[in-house]
């Protein structure tokens, strides 16, 4: 596993401790949760994205096939 340095501002940082807290997990977690979160939701836009294209086409690649 890799790690990363990252810099933001004290009022950030205090507003995720605040959430880590309220959550019982470390800011580590809840960042690791929230870095998860945005990754899963670009692979379900790309494979939404997808879905729409092949069923828009569906007659047209039938009719080249």
């Amino acid at each position: 596993m890799n790690s990363i340095t990252i810099q933001i501002p004290d009022e950030d940082l205090e507003k995720l401790q605040a959430t880590a807290t309220r959550l019982g997990v470390s800011i580590e977690e809840l960042v690791l949760m929230g870095v998860e979160q945005l990754l899963k939701q670009s692979e379900a836009s790309f494979q939404d994205a997808m879905d729409y294209v092949l069923k828009k086409n569906t007659e047209l690649y039938k009719r080249l096939a």
